[in-house]
Protein backbone atom coordinates (compact mmCIF):
# COMPACT_ATOMS: atom_id res chain seq x y z
CA UNK A 1 0.00 0.00 0.00
CA UNK A 2 1.37 3.40 -0.97
CA UNK A 3 2.01 5.87 1.78
CA UNK A 4 1.42 8.87 -0.43
CA UNK A 5 -1.26 9.43 -3.03
CA UNK A 6 0.10 10.08 -6.49
CA UNK A 7 -0.88 13.55 -7.63
CA UNK A 8 -2.90 13.70 -10.84
CA UNK A 9 -0.68 15.19 -13.51
CA UNK A 10 -2.40 17.51 -15.93
CA UNK A 11 -1.78 17.67 -19.64
CA UNK A 12 -1.05 21.03 -21.22
CA UNK A 13 -3.90 22.00 -23.53
CA UNK A 14 -6.62 20.18 -21.58
CA UNK A 15 -8.83 22.57 -19.67
CA UNK A 16 -11.16 21.79 -16.77
CA UNK A 17 -13.62 23.72 -14.62
CA UNK A 18 -13.29 22.98 -10.90
CA UNK A 19 -16.69 22.94 -9.19
CA UNK A 20 -15.10 23.12 -5.73
CA UNK A 21 -12.92 26.19 -6.35
CA UNK A 22 -15.05 27.73 -9.13
CA UNK A 23 -12.02 28.20 -11.37
CA UNK A 24 -10.54 27.05 -14.66
CA UNK A 25 -7.54 24.70 -14.51
CA UNK A 26 -5.13 23.64 -17.23
CA UNK A 27 -4.74 19.93 -16.73
CA UNK A 28 -6.67 18.40 -13.84
CA UNK A 29 -5.63 19.76 -10.48
CA UNK A 30 -8.66 18.57 -8.53
CA UNK A 31 -10.33 15.13 -8.31
CA UNK A 32 -12.69 13.94 -11.05
CA UNK A 33 -15.70 14.31 -8.77
CA UNK A 34 -15.05 18.06 -8.46
CA UNK A 35 -14.60 19.04 -12.10
CA UNK A 36 -16.07 19.25 -15.58
CA UNK A 37 -13.93 18.59 -18.63
CA UNK A 38 -11.71 18.21 -20.43
CA UNK A 39 -12.39 21.11 -22.76
CA UNK A 40 -10.34 22.02 -25.83
CA UNK A 41 -9.84 25.64 -24.78
CA UNK A 42 -9.80 27.89 -21.74
CA UNK A 43 -12.83 29.74 -23.13
CA UNK A 44 -14.89 26.54 -23.30
CA UNK A 45 -13.93 25.69 -19.72
CA UNK A 46 -14.89 29.19 -18.57
CA UNK A 47 -18.39 28.57 -19.99
CA UNK A 48 -18.74 25.13 -18.35
CA UNK A 49 -21.57 26.13 -16.00
CA UNK A 50 -23.46 27.91 -18.79
CA UNK A 51 -23.09 24.82 -21.00
CA UNK A 52 -24.28 22.56 -18.17
CA UNK A 53 -27.37 24.74 -17.56
CA UNK A 54 -28.25 24.68 -21.27
CA UNK A 55 -27.85 20.89 -21.43
CA UNK A 56 -30.01 20.47 -18.31
CA UNK A 57 -32.81 22.51 -19.92
CA UNK A 58 -32.61 20.35 -23.06
CA UNK A 59 -32.66 17.18 -20.95
CA UNK A 60 -35.58 18.32 -18.77
CA UNK A 61 -37.62 19.19 -21.88
CA UNK A 62 -36.81 15.99 -23.78
CA UNK A 63 -40.14 14.18 -24.30
CA UNK A 64 -38.34 10.81 -24.26
CA UNK A 65 -37.17 11.46 -20.68
CA UNK A 66 -40.64 11.87 -19.19
CA UNK A 67 -41.95 8.34 -19.71
CA UNK A 68 -44.81 8.54 -17.17
CA UNK A 69 -48.28 8.01 -18.65
CA UNK A 70 -49.99 11.19 -19.81
CA UNK A 71 -51.88 12.91 -17.02
CA UNK A 72 -50.18 11.07 -14.16
CA UNK A 73 -46.81 11.68 -12.60
CA UNK A 74 -45.57 9.85 -9.53
CA UNK A 75 -43.37 12.53 -7.99
CA UNK A 76 -45.58 13.41 -5.06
Amino acid sequence: MALFKKRTVGKPGEWYYCLEHKKVEEGPECPNKDRFGPYASRTEAERAMETARARNVQWENDPKWHDAPAGGRNDE
